[in-house]
């Protein structure tokens, strides 16, 4: 059997300038922060000759075009998987729809395992831009790049995406005691609510292409939060980190009932 998983994520500062439609025109920056949470895919071989995949629903194919489950069949195909004598199993230690990034560790997770039974040498880096590739390339979804890139590099981790479609990524220059103290005065609670964030990211996605002057600048005051973010967490200041979030937050409050 192999097993593989990928952490989920936080986000810091500069969260949703990480889509193409804003970061082709000026480019875009964030940190994020992978979790001791995680997603995890088994597979192993039978003695039947038909893909089982088990997830929330249960699937039995017997050619991968027959796949129901988008990312599933993408990454199969990808990586020319056939759909006989395996079953994969889909696991996660948080529902999805909570803001963690699940998709995005999911399909990561998935690429993980797939190359594993190919026997084949995948870099994070790579395994990032293959799983973006099938989520906003493939499957068109109205996305950004940060789930994907922070499950594949893990840590705490600055991201810079250029209008060229590359991606810079580097860990934050932050102190162990920083990084403690941050570590203890950060608490994530289940609130039972969960929602798609595809609807939420397809609206900015189309108000940016069509050049929502609210939403441009929205989205570069977003920017600028982050990397003041990542000044005040190198310098070791977490006061003016929490004043910086509530600003974040309540600007992405603001923009989502606009």
């Amino acid at each position: 059997m192999i097993i593989a998983r990928s952490p989920l994520r936080i986000s810091l500062g500069g969260g949703g300038t990480d889509l193409p439609s804003y970061y082709r025109e000026h480019g875009g920056f964030l940190i994020a922060a992978a979790i001791d949470k995680y997603v995890y895919l088994t597979l192993h071989q039978t003695f039947v000759p038909e893909l089982i995949l088990k997830y929330s629903k249960l699937e039995r194919v017997e050619k991968v075009d027959e796949i129901q489950h988008p990312i599933f069949r993408e990454a199969l195909k990808l990586l020319g998987v056939p759909a006989a004598n395996l079953e994969i199993t889909s696991m996660a230690d948080i529902p999805a729809g909570t803001g963690l990034g699940s998709s995005g560790s999911f399909t990561t997770a998935l690429l993980k395992v797939l190359h594993a039974h190919k026997k084949s040498l995948v870099l994070p880096q790579e395994l990032a831009q293959q799983a973006c590739h099938i989520e906003i390339d493939r499957l068109d979804e109205p996305i950004g790049k940060q789930d994907q890139y922070i499950a594949a590099l893990g840590g705490l981790t600055c991201f810079r995406f250029l209008p060229d479609d590359r991606v810079e990524a580097w860990p934050l220059a932050i102190s162990t005691e920083t990084l403690h103290n941050l570590e203890d005065n950060l608490l994530l609670f289940f609130t039972g609510y969960a929602r798609a964030a595809s609807s939420i990211l397809a609206e900015q996605d189309q108000r940016t292409r069509g050049s929502d002057p609210r939403m441009i600048e929205n989205l570069h005051l977003i920017k600028d939060l982050g990397l003041q973010s990542r000044e005040a967490l190198e310098a070791g200041d977490l006061r003016a980190f929490a004043e910086l979030m509530n600003v974040h937050w309540s600007r992405s409050s603001v923009d989502r009932r606009a």
